[in-house]
């Protein structure tokens, strides 16, 4: 596990590096060819830079262990750090999208050589980045959002060659302020979706893909539960998802006995819908002197 944390941190560093080094060329190379489009590239590729040093900070903080003062641990920085870039990511492509409008309305000449070149070696560079952080991106939300950027800078400086061919060929330079504006719409939508999944888990929301209805009938399966009530489904992370509930038993039994019912109702929770941290109170309603 060691280990496992150890490369995955390494990957982090890397692409960090990786990252800088084109950044850092395509803000010179935009500023001296004039491309719009460049520039905006160089942004996406600065803020994931940032991305990734908030991912690898959030991620060895996740990874200290819960305290008396942090009951839960430090999972949740890595959600705060997927928020941050998200927001940092759509405040980016909004400015963009304003600058490409400003630029069809003044057109300017672009040296489509630096485009071109810069272009190329933004491919290179974020195509190394996706390929080290491929195996590592399923492992929390922080981690496929740093990736999620990356690949959108693959792609964004795909689009900055393609538009630096058309300039080349074609002199149409209103394609400069074209690839920026499909560039910012790429980024904002693919970023939403981030956004909206940390808000969620921030707010304590119930996982999108989990019915509570369905949750409570499932427990209602064990012929020791009477009914359900008082429910609290929330995720700690994106892959640690808790719940807690009341349930009303169908007989009066000793508390030794509802270990045998707390171990089913975790085994049916846990494998019906992942949720793999519950808490339980029990409750008896015998019935007497209610007038009904």
């Amino acid at each position: 596990m060691l280990h496992h944390h150890e490369h995955t941190g390494r990957n982090l560093a890397i692409t960090v590096i990786l990252n800088g080094i084109i950044t850092i060329g395509q803000f010179a190379g935009g500023i001296i060819s004039g491309s719009l489009a460049l520039i905006s590239d160089a942004l996406h590729n600065l803020s994931d830079v940032i991305s990734v040093v908030l991912a690898y900070l959030a991620y060895r903080i996740g990874l200290r262990p819960q305290t008396l003062t942090s009951t839960f641990g430090y999972k949740r920085a890595e959600i705060l750090a997927a928020f941050i870039n998200a927001v940092t990511l759509i405040a980016i492509s909004v400015y963009l999208l304003i600058e490409a409008g400003k630029r069809f309305l003044n057109p300017r000449e672009v040296d489509y050589l630096w485009m071109l070149g810069l272009g190329i070696l933004g491919i290179i560079a974020n195509g190394l980045s996706v390929l080290i952080l491929h195996h590592n991106k399923d492992e929390n939300l922080n981690i496929r959002a740093a990736y999620l950027h990356l690949i959108g800078d693959a792609l964004t400086s795909v689009a900055v060659v393609a538009g630096a061919v058309c300039i080349w060929l074609f002199k149409v330079y209103w394609i400069d302020p074209l690839v920026t504006v499909l560039i910012s719409i790429y980024i904002f939508v693919h970023t939403f979706k981030i956004l909206k999944e940390s808000v969620g888990i921030l707010m304590q929301f119930a996982p999108h893909e989990i019915n509570q209805q369905e949750v409570v009938s499932v427990l209602q399966e064990i012929k020791e539960i009477k009914s359900v009530h008082h429910v609290h489904l929330w995720q700690l992370s994106d892959h640690q998802i808790y719940f807690e509930a009341h349930l009303v038993l169908t007989e009066n039994i000793h508390v030794s006995e509802t270990n045998v019912i707390a171990q089913k109702a975790k085994q049916l929770l846990d494998s019906r819908f992942s949720i793999n941290h519950t808490t339980f109170q029990y409750e008896y309603i015998s019935g007497e002197g209610c007038e009904c």
